[in-house]
């Protein structure tokens, strides 16, 4: 049973770690349009390794700033503007946003198959026990 425990462990850490990353992608796609806005990216680091070698997991690491330049937008009408008429925008690409929900999504639901496989064979093997 410490298997199938491990591997729930493993399959729900990485459903966590999804939920966070495309919550951080809703944020990029949510402040797309919001003057000085850095996108946030976000890393996966490992879970310190168990004492029986068993399967870990991952997380989310810190959360970073992207530090491409940000688009400078020509409007002088705009209060932010500067004196050439210029302020900045944000750094958001939607394209590589939209591209990062759609993996972040297939990777939820991988690790969700996952876990109801795990779920399936350990009532299975609970069943096969009983008789």
């Amino acid at each position: 049973m410490g298997d199938f425990t491990s591997t729930l462990s493993v399959s729900a850490s990485g459903l966590k770690a999804q939920s966070m990353r495309l919550r951080h992608v809703s944020e990029n796609i949510a402040n797309a349009d919001t003057p000085g806005y850095h996108r946030k990216v976000v890393r996966f680091e490992e879970l310190a390794a168990q004492k029986d070698g068993g399967a870990t997991g991952v997380e989310l690491g810190p959360v970073e700033l992207d530090q491409k330049e940000l688009a400078r937008i020509y409007d002088p009408g705009s209060p932010l503007a500067d004196e050439n008429g210029y302020y900045d925008g944000s750094n958001v690409d939607l394209v590589v946003e939209i591209a990062d929900a759609r993996q972040a999504q297939r990777s939820y639901e991988a690790n969700l198959r996952m876990f109801d496989q795990t779920r399936q064979m350990s009532s299975a093997l609970m069943e096969l026990l009983r008789r």
